[in-house]
């Protein structure tokens, strides 16, 4: 794919998830936690990294494994979710491997790659369809994130417009 265009998708991507980011940097600990909140901030955060990560990979449900201490909760249809609370820290850490396996997967898309076909468990996109689908996720996320902010404490962070990280290949 050109490169301009791979710096495009990146610049928006990016930008998705820097979002991600500063919601779950500006949750308070009591919220973050509260098991009573439904939906519940820290799952709402994990869930759509989870799926960040699975919509990165080029593999189906039963060879995709997310890196430890994550389990593949998210894969069962009766809507299990995890057996504790992730911390904050824990779930930056897992953004951070998102974010460079996201850089990394745009960067190195090329043409043909965009057109190749993502078939897995009942979903069939383009790859470069498949990669706006999962930006459209975090982006619909770290919306849901910062409004659960704003009705919690009357605050959110800013918006922002392009990735605050560059992609190997800008000048």
């Amino acid at each position: 794919m050109d490169t301009t265009l791979n710096t495009i998708l990146w610049q928006q991507f990016g930008a998705a998830i820097d979002m991600l980011e500063s919601a779950i940097i500006a949750c308070p600990d009591e919220i973050w936690g509260d098991r009573s909140r439904k939906p519940e901030y820290w799952y709402t955060a994990f869930h759509v990294i989870f799926w960040l990560d699975y919509y990165l990979s080029d593999l189906d449900e039963k060879d995709f494994a997310p890196p430890s201490p994550y389990g593949k909760e998210e894969f069962d249809p009766a809507g299990i979710i995890p057996p504790r609370v992730y911390t904050r820290k824990e779930l930056l850490a897992y953004l951070n491997h998102c974010r460079d396996k996201c850089r990394s997967v745009i960067n190195a898309m090329t043409s043909k790659r965009a057109y190749e076909r993502w078939v897995h468990d009942g979903a069939d996109f383009f790859v470069l369809e498949l990669h706006l689908y999962n930006m459209r996720h975090v982006q619909h996320h770290a919306a849901q994130l910062y409004l659960m902010l704003r009705q919690a404490i009357d605050s959110a962070p800013r918006w922002v417009r392009k990735a605050k990280i560059k992609l190997d290949n800008d000048k």
